[in-house]
C-alpha cells in the first residue's frame, strides 16, 4: 500500500515548490534561464564573487551535469563566464568584465532580497530557521542512504552521460 505525505509534509513541498515558482520568475524577469542564473548566483555567492570551481557550481546547484555544461557553453559564448583548468582534472569558472555587470543586476539583486528579508527577521528566528532546515537535511541525506537503485543506471547515466566534449 503506498503512503502519501504527511499533512506537513505536503505543507513542505508546497512552499518549496513556490519558492522555487518566485525564483523562476525572477529569472524569467532578468531574461535568463533559470540554469544560467544559478550559475552566477553561486559564482556570486562564492569567495569573492568572481569565480567558482566548476565542481562547487554542480554540487550547490543541484543540476545535472549535462545541463551545466548546456548552460556553461551558452554562457562563454555570450563573454560572460570563462573557464580555466586548475589541477588536472578540475576547471574554475571566472566572470568576464561582461559577466561582473550582469551578475550585478541579477543574482546580487537576488542575494540582497534574500538579506533584505532575513535581516527583517529576529537573529533568533534566522538561527532557529536555519538549525531546522540544516537538521532536514541531514537527516534527508542520512535516512536516502538506504535507498535502493531500481532502474540500474549508475550517477553518470541519469546526469546525461559524460561526453568528451564536456565542460565539466
Amino acid at each position: 500500500m503506498m503512503r502519501s505525505s504527511s499533512k506537513d509534509m505536503k505543507r513542505l513541498n508546497h512552499l518549496i515548490g513556490e519558492t522555487d515558482a518566485v525564483y523562476h520568475e525572477m529569472a524569467v524577469r532578468f531574461g535568463l534561464s533559470d540554469s544560467a542564473v544559478r550559475i552566477l548566483y553561486t559564482i556570486c555567492d562564492y569567495d569573492d564573487g568572481t569565480y567558482c570551481p566548476l565542481q562547487i557550481i554542480c554540487r550547490r546547484t543541484g543540476i545535472s551535469k549535462q545541463t551545466i555544461n548546456s548552460a556553461m557553453r551558452k554562457l562563454e559564448d555570450a563573454d560572460i563566464v570563462y573557464l580555466t583548468a586548475s589541477g588536472s582534472k578540475n576547471k574554475t569558472v571566472y566572470l568576464t568584465e561582461k559577466g561582473k555587470s550582469l551578475a550585478s543586476s541579477t543574482a546580487l539583486r537576488m542575494i540582497e532580497i534574500e538579506n533584505h528579508i532575513l535581516d527583517s527577521w529576529s537573529k533568533e528566528d534566522v538561527e532557529k530557521y536555519l538549525e531546522l532546515t540544516e537538521r532536514f537535511l541531514i537527516a534527508l541525506r542520512e535516512q536516502s542512504k538506504g535507498l535502493i537503485e531500481t532502474d540500474g543506471k549508475n550517477e553518470k547515466d541519469r546526469e546525461g552521460g559524460g561526453s568528451d566534449d564536456s565542460v565539466i
